[in-house]
């Protein structure tokens, strides 16, 4: 994927996220990607679609606004954003590198296969785009500290730039909830276990017909040393690089001593 290091001043940085075009997450990543290259593009849905995973619009068309000369909105996923901004908006010249994000509330453990930021630089990873997401993780009933992911987000991208990762891979960082001189450092991380949806609110709506409220509360977490899950709550950044690739090579070998 990222077979040189990139230099970002002279790259083509394509921003995307999955709060929307409005996100103040949104708003904090174009300052950060606008301090490494000068040519940055924006290209997000039109509204919220967290949780929205890597859903691709197949049943509807999609319309694409222009707000600005290198920033328009898609009214689909983060999967279509992206998609529709390499393939059109940007057809004439493609984006060197994806940014996604800046999520408000943290996408590590099982968040990543929920979540539209990671799913963002996922379509990126499968166009052959160099991507990262960034999330800023948020305790419960807290407000998200942009400072800190503002103030430690452009070195770390130029740090994860200047490496080389394979076909296949993308990079996902998140910030901790501590002031930006409190973050205790970088670490390169495995990912954690955490499962989203962990509480459900039954209710009735106005004509009496019961529904489920699916919340974003974890069913379970599991902080073991050296995850993602770990070093952020533990105040640190930390930079996980996911694989596109799912199957279990231990797992293969073992059904192929009895299937075959």
């Amino acid at each position: 994927m990222l077979k040189e290091p990139l230099d970002l001043s002279k790259a083509r940085i394509l921003i995307s996220n999955d709060d929307g075009i409005h996100a103040p997450g949104l708003k904090h990543l174009e300052k950060i990607a606008r301090s490494l290259s000068k040519d940055v593009w924006v290209v997000a849905p039109e509204d919220e679609q967290s949780a929205a995973s890597h859903s691709l619009t197949l049943r509807r068309p999609l319309r694409i606004r222009k707000l600005s000369r290198r920033r328009f909105a898609v009214d689909g996923t983060p999967t279509d954003s992206v998609l529709l901004a390499v393939t059109q908006v940007m057809k004439d010249h493609p984006p060197d590198i994806v940014l996604s994000g800046i999520n408000r509330g943290g996408n590590m453990g099982g968040d990543v296969i929920y979540s539209g930021t990671v799913a963002a630089a996922m379509e990126a990873t499968l166009l052959g785009i160099p991507a990262i997401a960034l999330s800023q993780h948020i305790p419960p009933g807290g407000n998200p500290r942009w400072a800190t992911a503002e103030a430690h987000a452009a070195d770390v991208i130029r740090r994860v730039a200047d490496a080389r990762w394979p076909d296949g891979v993308l990079i996902n960082i998140n910030f901790p909830d501590v002031a930006a001189a409190d973050v205790t450092g970088v670490r390169v991380t495995t990912q954690g276990r955490r499962k989203p949806g962990g509480l459900i609110q039954e209710g009735k709506d106005p004509a009496g017909r019961p529904y489920f409220w699916i919340g974003t509360a974890r069913a379970f977490a599991d902080h073991a040393e050296g995850t993602d899950l770990e070093t952020v709550y533990g105040g640190g950044i930390s930079v996980t690089p996911l694989y596109m690739d799912l199957t279990h090579r231990t797992t293969v070998d073992a059904l192929r001593k009895v299937i075959g």
